[in-house]
């Protein structure tokens, strides 16, 4: 089941997303599927007809995201070396989350913000210090994610709190889908059309269950936190005037455009 989060101009709602042919509906759902059985209301609306996505999910908490998850994007940063023998755990505040095709707009303290097409999980209910068997009971669903990095930041901080965080920092969509397979998936991404990143999910240093697990010793999760699980090699810059392409195989394509604020605004 996919579920979508949208709005046609008032208040956001959630519906599940139904496929006929070459045209997308929209079931709309009673409520917030996250707190509430998924209830159609009756209401079908087409895809593209004024709707516009949303992301699928605005944590109530925090984004949990993954470093060096990757080994080989972990050889291909400025510090190179090995991934590391525990994850890296940072934060992204809910403030960072931005949908579809909203811009990612460039921090005026950067000059070097890059791309990272990841898997990200949904979390459906509350977890605290789960197993590694049962982590995966406890999720809702998958989306996709570009961690969008301030290189610079990174470098300079000592900690990645700006470099990770900024308004718009953290794009999902394009909705959750409750039921896939998350072994071995392709995650890219393209810039303007041209390919960057081409890993699998198989090729993650710590699979899903166990970040979750690992996750859970430290924080509880809440409904609807997200965890992003780290990017595959092929990470670069990006421009004002780009627009980057994040897919996951299964999931679909989160595109965004890529601006900078007119700093005389």
């Amino acid at each position: 089941m996919r579920i979508a989060r949208f709005t046609t101009g008032d208040d956001p709602r959630y519906a599940i997303v139904q496929t006929e042919g070459d045209r997308t509906f929209l079931a709309v759902l009673s409520g917030d599927p996250l707190y509430m059985p998924t209830t159609p209301t009756g209401e079908r609306i087409e895809l593209g007809d004024g709707v516009r996505l949303l992301a699928p999910v605005i944590p109530r908490s925090k984004v949990v995201a993954v470093g060096k998850n990757y080994a080989a994007h972990a050889a291909e940063m400025e510090d190179g070396g090995t991934p590391p023998t525990s994850p890296l755990l940072f934060f992204k505040p809910n403030t960072a989350v931005v949908g579809p095709d909203d811009p990612i707009v460039l921090p005026d303290f950067s000059q070097e913000v890059s791309y990272e097409a990841e898997l990200a999980v949904v979390i459906g209910r509350l977890t605290r210090d789960v197993t590694p068997e049962r982590a995966l009971d406890h999720v809702l669903g998958y989306t996709v994610a570009n961690d969008v990095t301030a290189r610079d930041a990174q470098r300079t901080d000592g900690q990645w709190a700006r470099a990770k965080g900024f308004d718009s920092s953290c794009p999902l969509g394009p909705w959750i889908e409750t039921d896939l397979d998350i072994e071995d998936l392709a995650v890219t991404s393209r810039v303007n059309g041209e390919p960057r990143q081409d890993g699998r999910t198989s090729e993650m240093v710590f699979d899903v269950a166990f970040l979750i697990s690992y996750i859970s010793e430290a924080f509880t999760l809440l409904p609807g936190d997200v965890v992003l699980t780290g990017t595959p090699a092929g990470v670069g810059l990006l421009s004002p005037g780009d627009r980057v392409e994040c897919e996951v195989e299964g999931l679909g394509v989160l595109s965004n455009p890529v601006v900078r604020r007119d700093p005389s605004l």
